[in-house]
């Protein structure tokens, strides 16, 4: 498999998810250069993901193309059975996964996507992140007294939170600030499988100041 992706972009929520599942997955980076964009290997990314040339995108073994971040993490976690990460389906605890999953990318990642506007105005601006910091107190309201959205258990709906939370900075929104979603960032860049994904997309921990 080969997934294509972006430093610090959302494919780092698949990036993560594969290594935690021990999986063997290629990486091929895509070069954003104005209204191109080029993979490793040269080739035109809108030719791979016509559906806007966007990252995360997972080319499987047999050639077929899947995109959509949601979707490639749950395909992750069903190749990797025995690790757990994501719990068994028709459990009440899989339907609160895919609601964290859908609220994450709904509500949080969406969110942010005005603050990659540079047109943007500060009065936007300042109501985008307002919204922002109100999930934010929601979130992390949600992690008190548990060390992941599920309780004590790593799963995907975690590497997707991690994933968001490092584009604080781009609202100039201080998770330090947010005790629980804190705790919750160390929690994560002090797993291995983190660690790796973060080395191999040359990305620093997150500054929560």
């Amino acid at each position: 498999m080969k997934l294509y992706y972006a430093p610090g972009a959302c494919s780092l929520s698949p990036h993560i998810v594969a290594r935690e599942g021990g999986l063997s997955v290629d990486l091929s980076r895509v070069t954003f250069d104005g209204a191109k964009r080029t993979t490793a290997e040269g080739e035109d990314f809108f030719v791979v993901n016509p559906k806007g040339g966007y990252v995360p995108t997972l080319r499987l073994d047999d050639g077929e193309v899947l995109t959509e971040g949601v979707a490639i993490v749950q395909y992750f976690a069903d190749q990797a059975p025995s690790k757990n990460l994501m719990p068994k389906h028709g459990t009440k605890e899989y339907y609160r996964e895919l609601e964290w999953l859908t609220f994450i990318s709904s509500e949080i990642h969406k969110g942010f996507s005005p603050l990659f506007n540079p047109a943007l105005s500060e009065n936007d601006k300042t109501a985008v992140v307002d919204k922002l910091k109100k999930r934010f107190t929601y979130l992390d309201g949600a992690l008190t007294g548990k060390e992941y959205l599920l309780g004590d258990t790593f799963s995907i709906a975690d590497a997707y939170c991690y994933t968001i939370l490092r584009w604080s900075p781009r609202g100039s929104i201080k998770i330090a600030e947010y005790p629980n979603l804190s705790a919750f960032v160390d929690r994560m860049e002090a797993r291995e499988a983190v660690h790796t994904a973060l080395t191999e997309e040359g990305l620093e921990p997150l500054i929560k100041n």
